[in-house]
């Protein structure tokens, strides 16, 4: 029987996690990415790996022990703080690890795109529309005019994607939080902000205005405000000019601990702002043919339970283990796929809300204490 040709759009985790494990059983698969390469764009910071998620994925996909390998020290250390600098946690998991070690997301990206097979990734295939042909396969047009189609089309290309309209009328909603990245590339020159954030995450909270994000190597950090959806544009800002996004930070952040705004001060001059968007709870589209939706394209959400990388790493190795489970039948793999995949997103999502509102809300940061320290 010939295999059916399988198109991936974009080059995120989940895209590549089901790329390799097909590869590993000798499934062929072709995933098309707009970026020139992969060292076209910033990954953004650290990630916690779940042990029953993502590590999950991982193991799958035959890279678990080389995940192991490229691991933070401490990672897993966390510390809350109120926006007087008063420190209400300050503890890592018990003994030595728990069960989600912190990677630089640039670096995870590199073990899994040096896992596939040269060829195996198309670049600069940036997908602008996707269609299903009167022959039921489906149609990628491509910024540069050209056209591919396959058999089976996996959209895995994130909150904006193109395949999900073949699916879902679903648009993904802003989540009122506004969020900027700032770096501190060199802990060790600035020895006060890096005891500050620790070796691991902070959570630095205050009502509607946050600092959160991670240390280790090197510190990555959000500034995250709850802001109208046109507050990067009201406020006229440009942030590509260091001296007025730094001065903004700190006068939105005006009244906070020396310490915690010292952070704002010393990072980088390199400010990116991203508003947070979020798809409904429970989304889900009934059965189309040929076509499914992995990560962020399925299920983006807020970033405030740490559930959206380990869901797109998951995503991707049950739909390789689907297809794989059921050959020459991929309805019935989708539909197996989607059942599952339903259920965990819409879990998480809610959970991804809840921790919108323990970070935002009125009880911050006491809400957040109680969720690490409750028993597991």
């Amino acid at each position: 029987m010939t295999q059916p040709t399988i198109a991936i759009v974009g080059a995120g985790l989940s895209g590549l996690v089901l790329a390799r494990i097909l590869q590993l059983h000798g499934a062929d698969a072709t995933v098309y990415e707009g970026d020139a390469d992969g060292d076209a764009r910033s990954q953004g910071g650290s990630l916690d790996i779940h042990d029953d998620s993502g590590q999950l994925a991982l193991r799958a996909a035959g890279l678990f022990e080389q995940f192991r390998a490229r691991v933070q020290p401490q990672g897993e250390h966390t510390r809350v703080l109120d926006r007087n600098g008063k420190v209400h946690l300050d503890a890592g998991p018990p003994g030595e690890e728990g069960g989600r070690p912190e990677i630089d997301r640039t670096v995870l990206r590199r073990l899994l795109l040096d896992s596939l097979d040269p060829g195996r990734i198309a670049w600069g295939h940036r997908v602008t529309a996707a269609a299903t042909r009167p022959d039921g396969r489906h149609e990628l047009t491509f910024a540069d005019g050209r056209t591919t189609a396959a058999d089976l089309l996996v959209g895995a290309d994130g909150t904006w994607s193109r395949v999900r309209p073949l699916l879902s009328d679903a648009k993904p909603a802003y989540c009122g939080i506004t969020h900027v990245e700032i770096r501190i590339p060199d802990p060790a020159a600035h020895p006060g902000p890096a005891a500050t954030v620790g070796t691991g995450m902070i959570f630095a909270l205050g009502g509607d205005r946050a600092i959160m994000g991670h240390g280790g190597a090197h510190i990555e950090l959000g500034a995250a405000m709850r802001v109208p959806h046109d507050w990067m544009t009201a406020t006229g800002i440009d942030w590509t000019d260091p001296g007025a996004a730094r001065a903004t930070l700190l006068a939105e952040y005006d009244g906070w601990a020396p310490e915690l705004t010292e952070l704002l001060r010393v990072c980088d001059d390199s400010f990116v702002p991203r508003r947070i968007f979020a798809l409904p709870v429970g989304h889900r589209w009934d059965r189309v043919p040929g076509v499914t939706l992995v990560g962020d394209a399925a299920h983006v959400m807020s970033p405030y339970a740490g559930e959206g990388a380990n869901l797109a790493l998951l995503d991707g190795a049950e739909l390789a283990r689907a297809l794989l489970d059921h050959p020459g039948d991929p309805e019935a793999a989708l539909a197996a796929y989607e059942s599952d995949m339903f259920a965990r997103a819409a879990a998480s999502a809610g959970a991804s809300a809840q921790g919108l509102e323990m970070c935002f809300g009125p009880e911050a940061p006491l809400e957040i204490v109680s969720f690490f320290t409750a028993p597991r």
